[in-house]
C-alpha cells in the first residue's frame, strides 16, 4: 500500500541511537580537539584502543544512572541538561581515577578541564539538536485504534503517556455507534467503510485493535482490516503493544485470562540463574550491610533525636509462595503509629518523623533487610513484599495480584525504579504490572537494568 509514512524509531531502536551517538560525538569531538589543538591526554591508537572503549562503558553507564536515555527525560531541553552534567562530571572524574586501562593523569591540568569541557559540549550540542530536529518531529508514530467508545481516553493515554511520539489520529468505533463524536486529543472518527481512505490519506504507521467485545467487529469492519493487512498494513493487539510500550503486563484490560501470560519466564525455573542470582544476594548483602555500618552511628543520633524511641522495627510480610516473614527496617514513624489500625504510607504522611523522611527518601531505612536477603526470605530484586492485610484487600479486587509471589520478595524491584511510592489500590495495580512484567522477563539483563536504576532513584531522593 503505498502510503508516505515517516520513519520511525521504536522506543529501543531510539535508545541504542541515543547510547551510540553519545558516545561517537564525544569520540569525534576529541579526535577533532587532539588534532588541531594541544590536546594530548586522550589520543587515538591500536595500541590504546582499550581507552575508547573503557570511555564508551562509562557514558553508557552513567548516562543510565542519571537517566539520559529515559526518553521522557531525553525529550525535555532543560532535564536533559542536567543530566548530562552529572554524567559528564561523574564519568570524567571515575576515568581520570580507573588505573592501567585509562591515560595516566597529565601534569598539566588544562589538559584535564579540556577533556570535560569537550565532553560536556559535545553532548550539549548532539542532545539539543535531538531535542529540536529529532525527538520533535521525526520520531512520531501516527496510529488508528478500534475500541469501545467508554475506553478510547483510557487507552489512548495509556500509551501516549509513556510514549508521547505514539499518536493516535484516528478512531473506529467497536460497539456499533457510528455516529459517536471524539471529543478527545484531536482524535478523528472513522467510519468503518472510510477506513482504508483515512488510513492511506494521514500517514499511519499502524492500527490498534483493542476491542474486548467481538460483536463489535461486524464483518464489514473486519473485511477492511484484513483487506489492509493484506496489503502490508502493521495490525496491532492493544495489550501486546502496551506491554511493548509501557514495560508493563496490562491486566486491567485482559480480566482473568492469565492463560495469556503464562508461562512466565523460564529463569523462574532455571537452577543456573537462580544460583547465580542467590550468590549475588549473599555477596550484595554483605556489602551492603558492610556500608550500613558506616552510617550507623549517623542513625543511632538520627533516630535518638528524631525519633526517639527504638530504632528497629519488625513487620509481618508475604513472601515466596504465600509465606509470611518477618521484615526488618530501621523505624521512621512516631510511635504507636497504627493505633488506629493498618493503612497505607501516604505522601507526606504524618505519621513519619522528619528524620524518617529523611531515611526513606534516601533509603537508608531499608538497610537492614540485608539481613532478611541473607536469610533467604528476600532477593535484591524482585517485587516488594507486601502486608498480610494489604494483600488481602488487594487480592479481592485484582485477581492477579498473589501471582506476585511465584518469586522471591526483593530490596528494589522493577516497580520501584518505574514508578512512586504507591499509597492506594489504583497505585498498586499499577505497580502489580511492572511486578508482573518483571516476573514474565525475567533475565540477568533486566536486574542489571533494574541495579543500574536503582542507583538513579536513591541519587534523585525520590524514596518515601
Amino acid at each position: 500500500m503505498n502510503s508516505q509514512k515517516k520513519i520511525h524509531f521504536e522506543i529501543s531502536e531510539r535508545k541504542i541511537l541515543l547510547k551510540l551517538f553519545d558516545v561517537l560525538i564525544v569520540l569525534f569531538s576529541l579526535y577533532f580537539i587532539g588534532s588541531f589543538f594541544d590536546f594530548k591526554y586522550f589520543s587515538f591508537s591500536t595500541t590504546n584502543f582499550y581507552w575508547v572503549i573503557v570511555l564508551a562503558i562509562y557514558l553508557n553507564l552513567f548516562g543510565s544512572v542519571f537517566e539520559m536515555y529515559n526518553l521522557q527525560v531525553a525529550s525535555n531541553q532543560f532535564q536533559i541538561i542536567k543530566s548530562i552534567i552529572l554524567t559528564t562530571s561523574i564519568t570524567v572524574l571515575v576515568y581520570l581515577l580507573t588505573p592501567i586501562y585509562t591515560p595516566l593523569l597529565p601534569s598539566n591540568r588544562l589538559q584535564i578541564i579540556i577533556f570535560y569541557i569537550t565532553i560536556l559540549f559535545s553532548l550539549m550540542v548532539w542532545r539539543i539538536f535531538y531535542v529540536k530536529f529529532l525527538a520533535s518531529h521525526r520520531f512520531i508514530k501516527k496510529a488508528i485504534i478500534v475500541c469501545d467508545k467508554e475506553q478510547l481516553q483510557e487507552l489512548v493515554s495509556g500509551l501516549e503517556n509513556v510514549d508521547p511520539h505514539y499518536k493516535f489520529i484516528g478512531f473506529v468505533n467497536s460497539d456499533g455507534e457510528q455516529n459517536f463524536k471524539v471529543n478527545y486529543n484531536g482524535i478523528k472518527s472513522i467510519k468503518p467503510d472510510d477506513l482504508e481512505k483515512f488510513f492511506k490519506s494521514n500517514s499511519i504507521s499502524e492500527i490498534v485493535v483493542a476491542s474486548q467485545k467481538t460483536e463489535g467487529i461486524t464483518a464489514n469492519l473486519y473485511n477492511q482490516l484484513i483487506h489492509l493487512l493484506e496489503n502490508g498494513v502493521i495490525i496491532k493487539e492493544y495489550t501486546q503493544l502496551y506491554e511493548t510500550i509501557t514495560q508493563r503486563i496490562p491486566v486491567q484490560y485482559v480480566s482473568r485470562d492469565f492463560y495469556r501470560y503464562f508461562p512466565f519466564s523460564r529463569n523462574n525455573q532455571n537452577q543456573l540463574y537462580l544460583l547465580v542470582s542467590r550468590a549475588i544476594d549473599i555477596v550484595f548483602s554483605l556489602i551492603g550491610l558492610s556500608f550500613g555500618l558506616v552510617f550507623l552511628p549517623l542513625i543511632i543520633i538520627g533516630n535518638l533525636v528524631g525519633n526517639k524511641g527504638k530504632l528497629f522495627y519488625t513487620q509481618e510480610r508475604i513472601g515466596k509462595n504465600g509465606k509470611v516473614f518477618n521484615i526488618l527496617k530501621y523505624r521512621t514513624m512516631v510511635k504507636n503509629a497504627e493505633a488506629n489500625g493498618a493503612v497505607f504510607t501516604t505522601i507526606n504522611d504524618s505519621r513519619i518523623t522528619p528524620f524518617g523522611k529523611f531515611m526513606r527518601k534516601t533509603r537508608l531505612d531499608e538497610f537492614p533487610q540485608f539481613i532478611n536477603i541473607l536469610k533467604g526470605d528476600m532477593s535484591i530484586i524482585g517485587p516488594r513484599p507486601e502486608r498480610p492485610v494489604f494483600v488481602q484487600e488487594i487480592a479481592e479486587v485484582m485477581p492477579f495480584y498473589e501471582t506476585r509471589h511465584i518469586i522471591k520478595p526483593g530490596l528494589t524491584g522493577w516497580a520501584q525504579v518505574n514508578y512512586s511510592y504507591g499509597d492506594s489500590i489504583a497505585d498498586s495495580l499499577v505497580k502489580l504490572q511492572y511486578d508482573l512484567y518483571y516476573i514474565k522477563h525475567r533475565s540477568i539483563f533486566l536486574d542489571i537494568n533494574i541495579f543500574v536504576k536503582t542507583f538513579s532513584t536513591v541519587l534523585f531522593y525520590r524514596g518515601q
